[in-house]
């Protein structure tokens, strides 16, 4: 049955858990951008600061060419100073357990921590409250209740760097020393109902991990918004989709994977994304559905040349070389594309920003990759605004965004690329295709084949899966309890 693509897309319960009003949200791309707007809300607070997250390095500078903002210039040391000097401010931070372990040697591990949060107020914990193999995937920061910060942005090494993503950048190094190539990266910021809702989040978060109940903020009538962060939105309403794995008595959510089949299932002419994998076989189902349509929508892929390290590199490359043959069948109209955005050197530049935008109606993003572990195993966080069909300037202006994101990557003002749109009746491939040029640009990606053991890596989706592998549960809990005696 054809789905009726002018009904709403958002709906409680089903594709998202809240829907809330928001004056304001504000679109940061690359952590430059991020990381000093994250210290300047830090600032501003006076109750409380959650962190809840994949992975914190204490040691990562707000602003690696000197600080401009007061105080310390690195997340801990900054921290440590705000409850020195905010009497009632209590800060809490939550941090995937699994995600520790991987941090030993770094500096950064559970006891290099543990020796800075001395002070009563000043609150850390590791959360294990997931399946075996799973991991805590959410990337929020929620400031008194009244700012909140949702997105793909860890606030660890490696992240830091600016939209001019240069071949060649001294300020892009790790703590060690070690310098990194580009990086791109998006988040959001969002402030009144919006970031209530992700405060309770939160706290529901700290409550699994911990045991203990948090005291939410007074509600304060005091704005607080981080200097430099133009609001792109509002005031709008705004979704919250989770997802998060069945484990003990905790209920499963799969608002991420709906809303993703969902938005792909109501685009009319245009769907683009930017995502860290292409592993999902559920999302390149989708695709490859509406892909085969004679009247479908183009799809554009913003990928990484490869993942990230070697055996996550083997799997879901392999996953994605799989589900990219897949598409390409059904494509019969050619209308599908990925792309990997190169520097000027033409060095590869890599996307862990998490974003979907569907026509001019729909923008989201958040934590959730294209990929199975997002869609049932891993807990995620997504927001996404919905404009509809009167909206205009709402329309306008998620418009806006995708011809920022493209011009980013194809080295150009955001006035070239809508100008190549209108010029091909709105056709993001035609665009592309047109502006793509020698330098800072989006390269064609073409997976290449695999061989016989990265197919059956491939298969058994062993480092991808949506539920967890039973072979590796003894061996993971195992794991985490020799661990844990280390706490």
């Amino acid at each position: 049955m054809t789905p009726d693509r002018d009904a709403p897309l958002l709906s409680v319960g089903r594709n998202c858990w809240r829907i809330e009003q928001a004056e304001r949200v504000g679109l940061i791309v690359d952590a430059a951008n991020y990381f000093r707007a994250v210290k300047d809300a830090f600032l501003k607070a006076r109750h409380s600061i959650y962190l809840i997250g994949w992975d914190f390095d204490t040691r990562i500078k707000f602003e690696p060419e000197g600080a401009t903002l007061e105080g310390p210039n690195t997340l801990g040391a900054l921290l440590r100073w705000l409850v020195k000097h905010r009497p009632g401010l209590h800060v809490y931070i939550l941090k995937w357990d699994l995600g520790a372990l991987m941090a030993l040697g770094r500096g950064t591990t559970p006891f290099a921590v543990l020796g800075w949060t001395t002070n009563r107020r000043l609150h850390f914990k590791l959360d294990g409250m997931h399946p075996p193999g799973a991991a805590h995937h959410q990337k929020i920061v929620v400031v008194d209740d009244v700012l909140a910060f949702c997105g793909g942005i860890d606030m660890t090494a490696d992240r830091w760097d600016t939209s001019e993503h240069l071949d060649d950048d001294p300020r892009r190094v790790r703590p060690s020393g070690r310098a990194y190539g580009p990086w791109h990266d998006a988040t959001a910021a969002v402030d009144a109902d919006a970031a209530r809702a992700l405060g309770e989040l939160a706290r529901e978060r700290w409550k699994a991990a911990t045991g203990h109940p948090i005291e939410p903020p007074p509600r304060s009538q005091a704005a607080i918004w981080p200097d430099g962060v133009e609001p792109v939105f509002g005031p709008v309403k705004l979704g919250i989709a989770r997802t998060i794995p069945r484990h003990g008595e905790r209920a499963e959510a799969r608002e991420v994977e709906r809303l993703t089949l969902d938005a792909i299932a109501a685009a009319r002419k245009t769907i683009y994304c930017e995502s860290q994998y292409f592993a999902s076989r559920a999302v390149a189902e989708a695709m490859a559905e509406r892909l085969s349509e004679a009247d479908g929508p183009e799809i554009v892929v913003i990928n990484p040349e490869s993942a990230d390290g070697f055996l996550e590199s083997a799997v879901m490359d392999s996953a994605r070389s799989r589900l990219f043959d897949l598409v390409r069948k059904a494509d019969r109209h050619q209308r599908f594309r990925i792309h990997t955005p190169v520097t000027e050197g033409g060095q590869p530049i890599y996307v862990h920003a998490k974003l979907l935008i569907v026509d001019d109606r729909l923008f989201r993003i958040g934590s959730s990759n294209f990929n199975n572990r997002s869609m049932g195993f891993d807990t995620e966080c997504d927001l996404v605004i919905e404009a509809g069909p009167d909206d205009r300037a709402l329309r306008r202006q998620i418009e806006t965004i995708a011809d920022d994101l493209l011009a980013e990557h194809l080295g150009c003002d955001r006035g070239i690329v809508r100008q190549a749109r209108q010029d091909r009746d709105g056709s993001l491939i035609d665009a592309i295709d047109a502006l793509r040029g020698s330098g800072r640009t989006l390269q064609p990606l073409e997976p290449q084949p695999i061989n016989a053991v990265e197919e059956q890596l491939a298969e058994n989706d062993l480092l991808d899966p949506e539920k967890p592998p039973r072979f590796v549960k003894s061996f993971l809990s195992s794991l985490r309890t020799r661990a844990g005696s280390f706490r």
